[in-house]
C-alpha cells in the first residue's frame, strides 16, 4: 500500500491534487469533533456575520458559524457515502460474482432484476420516499435507500470481469480439485475484482453525495442535520443572495467543488492505476 501512494503520488498529478484537496476536506471534518458549538442550536453567535478571523466563514441568519457547520456538514455527507458504498459494494460484488460464475438461468435472472434498477428513475423514487418517511429519514435510513438503488452498473461490471476469469486456468484447476463454487467465488474471483471495486466505490460515493445535495436543496431531507445540500436549503429559504450574505451560499459551493473534484480525481488516477498497461506507460515502464 505505501508503494502504492508513493507511485501515485510520484508519476500522477492527478492524484497529487486529489491527495491535497481531500486532505483539506478530512482537516474541515476533524474540527467537527472540536466544535465549540452546538449545531442543533441556533443563535450562538452574531447573526450574518461576514468573514473575519474570529468567524472565517462568516455566520449565517441562523446565528451559526458556518465554518463549524459545514465541518459537521461535510462529516455527514462523508458517512452517508461511506454508508451508501458499503450498501451497494455488498449487493453488486454478491450479484456480480454469482452471475458471473454461475451462469445460466441464475445469471438470467440476476441480470433481469439488475437491468430493472438500471432503467429505475431514482430520484422520483428517492423523493416519493423523502416525503412518506419524511420524520423519520436521516443519513443512515438515506445511505440504506441510495446503496440499494446504486449497485446495478457496478455489479453488471463485476459480472464482465468474472466471465473472464471463469475461462482461465487456475478456475479450472479449483474446479477439478473438488472446489465449490462458493469458495470458487470468495478465494480464487474476488481478490481479481477488488480493485473494481474500490475504483467504483469513489464513484459511487460520489453520486450519492450528490444525490443528497438535490434531495438536501429541495428540503427532503432531515433539514435539522448538518449537510451540504440542508445547509444550500437553509440558505435559500432566508434569501442569503438577496440579503447580502453571500458567504452563506459560497462555502458549501466551494467545499462542494473541492470535495467533488477530490473524489474525482482520485477515481481517475486509481482507476487508470488498476489497467497494467496505462500504469506502465505512465511510469515509463
Amino acid at each position: 500500500m505505501i508503494k502504492i501512494l508513493r507511485d501515485l503520488l510520484r508519476f500522477d498529478g492527478r492524484f497529487r491534487a486529489a491527495f491535497v484537496f481531500l486532505i483539506l476536506i478530512l482537516l474541515l471534518m476533524l474540527l467537527s469533533w472540536f466544535s465549540p458549538y452546538d449545531m442543533g442550536k441556533t443563535f450562538q453567535v452574531g447573526m450574518d456575520l461576514p468573514p473575519s478571523p474570529r468567524h472565517p466563514f462568516g455566520t449565517n441568519t441562523r446565528g451559526q458559524d458556518i465554518l463549524f457547520w459545514m465541518a459537521y456538514a461535510v462529516r455527514n455527507s462523508l458517512y452517508l457515502g461511506i454508508v451508501t458504498a458499503l450498501v451497494s459494494r455488498v449487493i453488486a460484488v454478491i450479484v456480480g460474482l454469482t452471475a458471473g460464475y454461475r451462469g445460466g438461468v441464475i445469471d438470467k435472472l440476476l441480470m433481469s432484476v439488475n437491468d430493472s434498477f438500471v432503467v429505475m428513475p431514482v430520484l422520483p423514487i428517492l423523493i416519493l420516499l423523502s416525503f412518506l418517511l419524511r420524520e423519520n429519514m436521516n443519513i443512515t435510513i438515506l445511505g440504506v435507500f441510495l446503496g440499494i438503488f446504486g449497485w446495478s452498473w457496478d455489479a453488471r461490471l463485476i459480472r464482465a470481469q468474472v466471465l473472464s476469469l471463469k475461462e482461465r486456468s487456475f478456475t479450472r484447476t479449483a474446479v477439478y480439485s473438488g472446489s465449490k463454487a462458493f469458495r470458487i467465488t470468495m478465494t480464487e474471483h474476488l481478490p481479481f475484482v477488488l480493485p473494481v471495486v474500490f475504483a467504483t466505490t469513489i464513484n459511487n460515493m460520489i453520486w450519492s453525495i450528490g444525490m443528497e445535495v438535490t434531495l438536501g436543496v429541495l428540503g427532503l431531507t432531515s433539514i435539522t442535520t448538518p449537510t451540504i445540500g440542508s445547509t444550500i436549503y437553509w440558505a435559500n429559504s432566508h434569501q442569503a443572495l438577496i440579503a447580502g450574505v453571500w458567504w452563506w451560499l459560497a462555502a458549501p459551493i466551494v467545499i462542494s467543488i473541492i470535495l467533488f473534484l477530490g473524489l474525482y480525481l482520485l477515481f481517475s488516477s486509481v482507476n487508470e492505476y488498476i489497467d497494467p498497461r496505462t500504469r506502465l506507460r505512465r511510469m515509463g515502464g
